[in-house]
């Protein structure tokens, strides 16, 4: 009995022994990695510095003429229309970063652009025939709208339509008894206007050959329906162009 136990007594004192040397070698290599993952972002971090974004040299040559200070919408939609040397009639765009807090609900409006629409949607009347080559897989539109009687029937293609951001919705006027009417106006003058997932809203408000009026109104028909509380920075370009910031 005496031999047993002693033998008991050794073999435990092995597992502990083995268990500290286990220790040791799970800390050094705890502590390796810890030294590889800093050599690895010192290397990242170094290979960022030497390869900076290169411009062309017609874009800093434009960066040259913009004011830094931030000017009112009106001017700079006539900046951004100066700076505007494509060859081509560029569109001109504004682009809104909100102050997104926690619980806020995504900026989504129809907003009347009084100076016109730079492109022209495809509008869709959902009835029960284009209901049908939805769940086939057909959609060839930018907004739909509906009879309010159509929504139990549209309600088939609904996991089709949300994700995409096509359903019709009382909100925003597309659900309706008057759709010839709303559906013109969206095709003409209504825009539907939201913001992305990072609270930035990208919209298109006229063309270089445009009018000023009609940019500037279009601008601000999109700002007048934002609390100015909300809005973190604003700027104008044209689409090969520099940003111009707006003052709020």
């Amino acid at each position: 009995m005496k031999k047993e136990k002693k033998d008991t007594g050794k073999s435990v004192a092995s597992i502990e022994e083995t268990m500290r040397l286990l220790d040791e070698k799970m800390a050094e290599s705890s502590s390796e990695k810890k030294t590889e993952k800093v050599e690895v972002k010192k290397v990242v971090k170094s290979a960022k510095s030497k390869y900076k974004k290169v411009r062309s040299h017609r874009y800093v040559n434009l960066k040259k003429y913009t004011e830094r200070k931030e000017l009112v919408i009106g001017e700079a939609v006539k900046q951004a229309k100066a700076l505007a040397s494509a060859k081509f009639d560029e569109t001109l765009e504004i682009h809104i970063k909100l102050i997104i807090k926690k619980g806020d609900n995504p900026f989504r409006e129809t907003i009347v652009m009084l100076g016109g629409l730079v492109k022209k949607p495809r509008v869709a009347i959902l009835t029960a025939e284009k209901i049908e080559e939805i769940k086939k897989g057909k959609i060839d539109f930018d907004t739909a709208i509906a009879r309010p009687e159509m929504m139990g029937k549209i309600a088939e293609v609904a996991r089709i339509l949300g994700p995409k951001g096509l359903m019709p919705n009382p909100k925003l006027g597309t659900i309706t008894e008057n759709l010839e009417e709303v559906k013109q106006k969206l095709e003409n003058s209504i825009k539907e206007i939201k913001a992305d997932s990072r609270g930035i809203i990208h919209a298109s408000i006229g063309k270089v050959s445009w009018d000023d009026k009609k940019i500037i109104g279009n601008a601000e028909a999109i700002l007048g329906k934002i609390n100015r509380v909300k809005i973190e920075k604003v700027i104008v370009s044209s689409t090969m162009g520099v940003g111009i910031r707006v003052k709020i």
